[in-house]
């Protein structure tokens, strides 16, 4: 699925119908340059759950857990992990594999540690379209076994 998002309310409008649709163990990628509307995006989704609380990104603590909503959101940003092994130690099988919905930006970082299955959401700025344009494709996903 491919949305064009012209503005920050369309990308948390999007991201609350996802919330919204969440269904226990699901997994997200969330990837995108620095600025592009990550957070509004969960934001959204947290909105969509019935979370009420802030929801901010968590670059410095890795994992931020919310439980006050339709099901617990496990929000990671593993944009300053070193190695997977600091995933381990934070135990993210537990939220990975569990009856939650996982966010995790920059996922790339640790491919080799994602479900086999997981949806990837993609958000990229067109600058040529407007400053507030977004271009945001959410897709199935297969991780390659090694």
């Amino acid at each position: 699925m491919t949305v064009d998002s012209f503005s920050t309310k369309e990308t948390f409008a999007l991201g609350q119908r996802i919330g919204e649709a969440a269904k226990p163990g699901e997994v997200y990628t969330l990837i995108g340059d620095l600025g592009v509307g990550k957070t509004v995006f969960t934001q959204g989704v947290a909105k969509g759950l019935g979370i009420k609380e802030p929801i901010n990104s968590p670059t410095f603590t890795i994992l931020q857990v919310y439980e006050d909503g339709r099901l617990p959101f496990y929000h990671f940003d593993v944009y300053r992990i070193g190695d997977v092994e600091e995933m381990e130690e934070i135990g993210y099988e537990d939220y990975f594999y569990g009856q939650g919905i996982c966010f995790i930006e920059w996922a790339n970082l640790i491919e080799e540690i994602l479900p086999q299955h997981y949806k990837e959401i993609v958000i990229k700025k067109d600058l040529e379209k407007g400053m507030d344009y977004r271009l945001i494709t959410i897709e199935e996903k297969e991780r390659s076994k090694k």
